[in-house]
């Protein structure tokens, strides 16, 4: 790609200058995501219920299509809801209930089969198998499929025996499960704690000294105190396990807010480093006073190093810490003007712009792809931390919020917001 723009005066060869701008256009186009895996993986969770590996299938999931990995979720329950209309009790959880058994057992090659459709056929990179899987028969038979088919297989096992933590997920999430249409906690507690002793008389965690160490595979051990990593064979697995190893479930708010007007955005110039404009400071004043109001327990300011963002945080009369990987995108040679100034003097840089925002690399400078894998620590960074407030630039927020809000990374350069927004996990 050209680290230039031609200026109008300097097209001389229309054919030559369409091939320029195609060529450009397919290199953009070649996703570094894309060369994460070399096969299609799936992703296979253990754990009793109540364990969070809903959660962390979620959570995982929108992180890798964050990075730009094709990721799809496939939750047994809701297939076995499928078949099973109306739930009664945890009698259907019994291993001794043989015709509930079949049920469940073909629920989970129908899941399988959906797998299968969408890593050979809908351009899926990971699928996240979402079950139980609890029984060494159960993962053998998904290690055979696998196999079949040419897939990697990575095993995530939720490990919780604190009471506290369980107790506390199946009133979280269990209460308002579609098992228990209007019931109430009490019956939904005693129902769901039986359901959980069906499971554990055939429950075998993975093995590492002997009968599953060959397998790839990390151990979650209640909420993130202790790992258990085994047999990481690719990036994508690497990448997979330092994720886990970040989040954490407790509760926080982490408040994304764009600095105030600068005195470019008075001009229409992007980038570049102008301090706030008077507006802008009226508006650090004012949110100042919003945080206030609020009274965040131990809230962390995060800024980037340009002014912008360092005199809103300084408005605030806190302690703040500045990122230089918070700072706004790199329009290389085009930084310090205005979109009609771009368009004027490189029309085609304009057009392919237009063209496809997220993959478009300004001369010199970066594209939204690029911006996401400057911001990937960032995100690893909030998943650990309790209450933040991050002060930075528009193009930054679209990424972040794509990532909160599971909207996928391609998305965010078509997003318009200024101000302030919070964000709750």
């Amino acid at each position: 790609m050209s680290g230039n723009f031609a200026s109008s005066s300097e097209q001389n060869n229309n054919s030559c200058e369409t091939k320029t701008s195609s060529l450009r256009m397919s290199e953009k186009k070649c996703s570094w995501a894309s060369y994460m895996t070399n096969s299609p993986t799936l992703i296979v969770m253990i754990g009793l219920p109540a364990r969070g590996k809903t959660y962390v299938s979620k959570k995982l999931t929108r992180y890798l299509n964050w990075i730009g990995v094709p990721t799809k979720v496939f939750n047994l329950g809701v297939y076995r809801r499928e078949a099973v209309k109306s739930y009664k009790s945890y009698d259907f959880f019994r291993h001794d209930n043989e015709e509930a058994m079949k049920i469940r057992k073909q629920c989970a090659l129908v899941a399988l089969q959906d797998v299968k459709a969408y890593l050979t056929e809908e351009s899926g990179q990971i699928a996240v198998f979402d079950a139980t899987n609890t029984t060494r028969e159960r993962r053998d038979m998904i290690l055979n499929f696998a196999k079949e088919n040419s897939f990697k297989v990575f095993f995530v096992e939720s490990v919780c025996d604190d009471p506290d933590v369980i107790a506390a997920n199946i009133l979280e999430v269990k209460v308002s499960s579609p098992d228990y249409p209007e019931r109430n906690r009490e019956n939904v507690m005693e129902d769901f704690l039986k359901r959980i002793e069906c499971y554990k008389v055939t429950y075998r965690p993975l093995d590492p000294d002997s009968y599953d160490k060959d397998l790839s595979f990390i151990k979650v051990i209640n909420v993130g105190q202790r790992f258990l990593v085994n047999r990481v064979q690719d990036y994508i697995q690497s990448k997979i396990v330092y994720y886990l190893m970040n989040i954490h479930v407790q509760p926080r708010t982490i408040y994304l807010c764009r600095h105030g007007e600068s005195e470019f955005n008075l001009l229409g110039k992007i980038g570049g480093d102008s301090g706030l404009s008077a507006r802008g400071k009226q508006f650090a004043q004012a949110l100042r006073k919003f945080l206030g109001e609020q009274e965040i327990a131990d809230l962390k300011v995060w800024t980037s190093q340009l002014k912008r963002t360092i005199q809103t945080a300084e408005s605030l009369g806190v302690t703040y810490e500045q990122w230089k990987i918070l700072n706004e995108i790199d329009a290389g040679v085009c930084e310090e003007m205005t979109y009609a100034e771009i368009e004027k003097q490189y029309p085609e840089e304009f057009a392919l712009r237009d063209q496809e925002k997220y993959l478009y690399r300004y001369p010199g400078g970066e594209s939204y792809q690029d911006l996401v894998q400057r911001l990937e620590p960032v995100i690893m960074e909030l998943e650990r931390q309790g209450n933040v407030l991050v002060i930075s630039h528009q193009a930054v927020m679209r990424c972040l919020l794509a990532y909160f809000l599971d909207k996928g990374a391609a998305t965010s350069g078509t997003w318009s917001f200024c101000f302030q927004m919070s964000y709750r996990t």
